[in-house]
């Protein structure tokens, strides 16, 4: 592990993967608030790891924390032995991060780790297959991979007010709030990794603001702006930034005056295989009928 003391950053290598992501873009965004980043972030992070690892009944001797605000993260986690030694990864460098390197090219040796947190690395990378092959490999046998990444209908809303009030007052459209990723592909990219019992859940918030300019306020302070490339070159005017906070106020507010805003967050979970993990059973192997365990009548299908 001496060797993993200090990594400086490790660019991406070039891919035939397409680049939907500008990454320096977003590395840029992420260095500029890595020292005034709001504690609630990783507060909420580690408080939700804490309460996902509660369900796992092991121990770990070594773990990557990896991803914005991974340092305080690891701070906040730093009395909870079970995770061993923990070390931690950014894209940037930030306060208490031990080495940087770029999410799609992880420059750790095989084996390295018996437990390795993603967090919020997986949103804005060109090739999350491949991201996660790496982390696979970096995992000892019977190692634990836990990641989350925004989903499904996060930010729904403000994608709304934005397309409507664009259409509107430039007759065109443009993304200002990046797609995210579809919950039923999850599954199949875990296992496509090579990762072992993988599962994926859910986890829906619905945030409130007291208004939409405050909500795209904190979402620059978190540094999580999207970053694609194919993005609309031309600054936001006046005009345009007050007729999307003007629709996201009218369409999304509660009897209070405040505003909402839902946040889908997707936890992966998976592990590096052993042999000591539970195996699917070969097709036609079992002992017993499942219709005498339900008590009552099988009945038989019809072969074409």
């Amino acid at each position: 592990m001496e060797t993993l003391d200090r990594i400086d950053y490790v660019p991406a290598m070039t891919s035939s993967v397409p680049q939907l992501f500008d990454k320096t873009l977003r590395r840029n965004f992420l260095a500029r608030v890595a020292a005034t980043r709001p504690p609630f972030f990783a507060q909420t992070l580690a408080a939700e790891i804490e309460s996902r690892l509660a369900l796992i009944l092991r121990d770990f001797k070594t773990t990557l924390i990896c991803g914005p605000a991974a340092g305080e993260v690891r701070q906040h986690l730093a009395e909870l032995p079970r995770l061993g030694r923990i070390m931690t990864a950014a894209p940037v460098r930030e306060p208490g991060i031990d080495f940087v390197f770029d999410d799609e090219v992880v420059p750790l040796a095989p084996d390295s780790f018996d437990c390795i947190i993603s967090l919020f690395t997986l949103n804005s990378i060109n090739d999350v297959p491949g991201s996660l092959a790496q982390f696979r490999s970096a995992l000892k046998p019977d190692g634990l991979f836990l990641a989350a990444l925004f989903a499904g209908r996060t930010l729904n809303e403000l994608r709304d007010a934005w397309l409507t009030a664009e259409a509107e007052i430039t007759g065109g459209a443009s993304l200002r709030v990046a797609p995210f990723a579809d919950l039923r592909d999850l599954g199949s990219l875990m296992q496509r990794a090579g990762f072992a019992l993988p599962a994926v859940d859910i986890d829906m918030t619905i945030v409130r603001y007291r208004d939409s300019l405050s909500l795209m306020y904190e979402i620059k302070a978190l540094g999580l702006q999207h970053a694609l490339s194919e993005r609309a070159r031309k600054p936001v005017t006046a005009s345009l930034l007050a007729r999307a906070a003007s629709l996201y106020d009218e369409r999304y507010s509660d009897a209070d005056g405040r505003v909402r805003a839902t946040i889908e967050t997707a936890w992966l979970i998976g592990w590096a295989p052993h042999a000591s993990q539970q195996q699917p059973l070969r097709p036609g192997s079992a002992k017993a009928r499942l219709a005498d365990a339900l008590k009552t009548d099988e009945i038989k299908l019809k072969r074409d």
